[in-house]
C-alpha cells in the first residue's frame, strides 16, 4: 500500500502540530477520509446476539431533584417515508402536572430498528420551530436502539401553548434496504425545587415568544429550507411585537449528498486537470450567510459533523460521531438591529451558502424577549461592519498527486441601543472566524490527508442601566481526516481510515455580580479498514476512542470510552473537575 512523499507528510504533520486542539491532556492519537454513500452488510442474526445500544457521549442534562412529569407526545414507524408529508401531532402542554413551575424540560427521542439501511437525517418542529435536528443510527440485523435527550428549556413559552408536533424522516424501505425505525418521542417537564421560581431556576433567559423561521406545513419534505448551489436564496417573512426589547436567531445547520463531506471537496481546477467525473467541487470553504432585511448579520462556519454513515460507517458502532445524534444550533444576536425592525411591519430573514452544492438544510428560530409593561420599544443600530472574507488559496499539484492549502477569516461587529420600561440598553456584537485546511493528495488521487481547523469567537456585551450581561464564546473545531484507497478488482477496494475529530469551547456567561464559567473538551480518534464493494461494506473493523471533559461552575463531568466492532473495551466516567480549567474570559473581559 503506498502512500504520498516524504515531504507532503511532513508538512501535513506539521501543519497538525501548529494547530492542537484546545486541550493538551484530551490528545489521542492521530487518524480518515470520506468515501459517501456507504452501507455495511448486515452481521447475520443468532438468537444469543443482544439488541446494540449506540449513543453519543456528551453530559448528563442536570435537572432539579423532583419528580418530572412525562409525557408520550409520538409514537410512530418510519418506514417508506421519504418525500412525505411529516407525520403530525397535537400537542397540549402539560395540565395535569401538580406543579405548573418547571425548571427544566427535557426532550427524549427513542428509536429501535432492525435490518439493513442508510442514515437519515431527521428534525423534530413545534409550531414550526426546529427542537432537534439529528442523524438516525444504522441498524444490523439483531436490532439497534438509542436515545436522544436534549434540554428544550430555552423553548419554555412555546411549550406552554396548544401547537402542532411536526416530524420528518426520510426513509426508504425496499428489497434492499429493510430498516424501519419505531420512533418514541417524549417530553419530561421538572418542576422547579421548592421555594425556587422558573425565573429563579433559569437565570430569566428563555424568551418571552419565539417564531418559526423555517417553510410552513403543508409540505413533502421537512420544515427546513433547502439551498442547491453557491446562488440559491431562501427567505422567510416575519413581524415582530412592537415591544420587543432583546432578539435572538438560532440557526440549524445540516449538510448532504455531494456537500455531505464539503470540507474534503477538490478544487474545480483540480478536477478539470485531472478530467474527474462525479467529483464533488468547489473547494473545502463553506459559510452560511444570514441576512436581515439585505443586511448581513451574521454568520455560521459549521461544525464537520459526521453522520453514523460517514467516512467509514464501521467507525461509529456503537459510539457516534460528535454532534451527529443532536446536532448543534448556532445563535445570531439580532438585539443591535431591533430598532429597524420594531416598527410594526413585515421584515424578511434570507440564507445561502458560499460555494454550496446541493444540498444544504437550513432553519432558524427568532427568539424575542418583551417588555413586560407593554411599553413600545424603540432603537437604532449605530454601527455595523462586515466585510467579505478573506480567502487565501495555495495550491500545487502534479496530475492527481499535490497539496491544497484554504485559509480564510471574517469578522461581523454590531452596536446598537434600545430603550423600554428597563431604560437604554446598548448591545455590542463580535462574530470572528478564522478556518484553514490543508489538503493532501497521493497514490495517483486514491491517498487524501485533510488538516482542518475553524476557530469561532462570539461576544455579546449588553449595558443597561443598572447593570452589564455579557456572553463569551471561544469555540475551536478541529478535524483530521486520512484515507488511502487500493483497488482490488472486480468494482471492490481495500479502504484504510484514520479520524480525529474534536470540539472545544470556553465560555463565560455575566450578569450584574454573578457569572457562569464552563469548558467543554470533546475529542474523537477513529481508525478503521473496509473491504468495499460498490457502495456496500463486505468486512472490516472499526475502533473508535473518545475523550469527553465538562468543567462548569457548578458541575463537571468526564468521560473515556473506547469501543471495536460493536464492543465496548473501556468507559471511566466521574465528576471531577479538570485541574488546568483555566477560562480565557473573566467577568466579559479577554485576557
Amino acid at each position: 500500500m503506498s502512500s504520498s512523499s516524504p515531504s507532503l507528510l511532513h508538512f501535513s504533520l506539521f501543519f497538525l502540530l501548529l494547530h492542537q486542539p484546545l486541550s493538551a491532556s484530551l490528545t489521542l492519537p492521530k487518524s480518515t477520509l470520506f468515501r459517501p454513500n456507504l452501507i455495511s452488510e448486515p452481521t447475520p442474526s443468532t438468537t444469543d446476539t443482544p439488541i446494540t445500544t449506540y449513543f453519543e457521549v456528551t453530559k448528563p442534562i442536570e435537572v432539579p431533584h423532583t419528580k418530572p412529569c412525562s409525557y408520550l407526545l409520538l409514537r410512530h414507524d418510519f418506514a417508506y417515508t421519504y418525500s412525505k408529508p411529516p407525520v403530525l401531532a397535537n400537542y397540549t402542554p402539560p395540565s395535569d402536572c401538580p406543579s405548573q413551575d418547571f425548571a427544566k424540560i427535557v426532550l427524549e427521542w427513542t428509536a429501535t430498528s432492525k435490518g439493513r439501511q442508510f442514515d437519515r437525517i431527521f428534525g423534530v418542529w413545534l409550531g414550526g420551530v426546529e427542537l432537534l435536528r439529528s442523524c438516525t443510527a444504522e441498524p444490523r440485523s439483531t436490532g439497534t436502539i438509542w436515545t436522544v435527550q436534549k434540554d428544550i428549556t430555552r423553548y419554555y413559552s412555546l411549550l406552554m401553548t396548544n401547537q402542532t408536533l411536526a416530524v420528518y424522516l426520510g426513509n426508504l424501505v425496499d428489497s434492499t434496504y429493510t430498516g424501519v425505525y419505531h420512533v418514541d418521542i417524549s417530553d419530561h417537564f421538572h418542576p422547579a425545587a421548592v421555594g425556587l421560581s422558573y425565573d429563579e431556576a433559569n437565570l430569566g433567559n428563555s424568551a418571552d415568544l419565539i417564531l418559526p423561521v423555517s417553510r410552513n406545513l403543508t409540505l413533502n419534505d421537512g420544515l427546513w429550507f433547502e439551498i442547491e448551489n453557491s446562488t440559491d436564496v431562501e427567505s422567510k417573512k416575519f413581524e415582530i411585537p412592537r415591544n420587543a426589547y432583546r432578539a435572538l436567531l438560532e440557526v440549524y445547520v445540516s449538510f448532504h449528498e455531494n456537500d455531505e463531506s464539503w470540507y474534503t471537496n477538490l478544487l474545480n481546477e483540480y478536477i478539470s486537470a485531472n478530467n474527474l467525473t462525479g467529483t464533488a467541487g468547489n473547494g473545502a470553504f463553506r459559510e452560511v450567510v444570514v441576512r436581515l432585511d439585505g443586511t448581513l448579520v451574521g454568520a455560521v462556519w459549521p461544525f464537520t459533523v459526521i453522520y453514523t454513515g460517514g467516512v467509514n460507517p464501521l467507525l461509529w458502532r456503537p459510539i457516534t460521531g460528535i454532534g451527529s445524534f443532536n446536532l448543534p444550533s448556532y445563535d445570531i444576536e439580532i438585539t443591535p438591529f431591533l430598532g429597524s425592525i420594531v416598527d410594526g411591519k413585515i421584515h424578511e430573514f434570507t440564507f445561502s451558502v458560499t460555494n454550496a452544492l446541493n444540498v444544504w438544510y437550513i432553519d432558524a428560530n427568532l427568539h424575542v424577549w418583551l417588555d413586560k409593561t407593554g411599553m413600545e420599544t424603540e432603537g437604532q443600530l449605530l454601527s455595523h461592519t462586515s466585510l467579505e472574507p478573506v480567502i487565501s488559496l495555495v495550491s500545487n499539484f502534479t496530475g492527481p498527486n499535490g497539496n491544497i492549502l484554504i485559509s480564510s477569516s471574517r469578522s461581523v461587529s454590531s452596536i446598537g441601543w434600545v430603550k423600554s420600561s428597563l431604560g437604554n440598553i446598548t448591545t455590542n456584537v463580535t462574530q470572528t472566524f478564522n478556518f484553514s485546511n490543508f489538503m493532501v493528495m497521493g497514490n495517483h488521487g486514491n491517498l487524501q490527508i485533510v488538516n482542518q481547523i475553524i476557530d469561532f469567537n462570539n461576544s455579546v456585551h449588553a449595558l443597561m442601566p443598572t447593570s452589564t450581561h455579557s456572553i463569551e464564546s471561544f469555540k475551536r473545531f478541529l478535524l483530521y481526516l486520512y484515507s488511502n484507497s487500493v483497488d482490488q478488482g472486480n468494482d471492490t477496494s481495500n479502504v484504510v481510515t484514520n479520524l480525529t475529530l474534536g470540539f472545544s469551547e470556553e465560555r463565560v456567561e455575566a450578569a450584574g455580580f454573578g457569572f457562569l464559567v464552563s469548558s467543554l473538551k470533546n475529542l474523537q480518534n477513529a481508525q478503521g479498514i473496509m473491504l468495499v464493494k460498490g457502495n456496500l461494506v463486505v468486512s472490516g473493523i472499526g475502533s473508535t476512542q473518545q475523550a469527553y471533559q465538562y468543567d462548569g461552575s457548578k458541575f463537571c463531568y468526564f468521560r473515556t470510552v473506547s469501543s471495536s466492532n460493536y464492543s465496548i473495551l473501556y468507559d471511566k466516567v466521574g465528576n471531577t473537575c479538570s485541574k488546568n480549567f483555566r477560562p480565557r474570559v473573566v467577568f466579559g473581559l479577554a485576557k
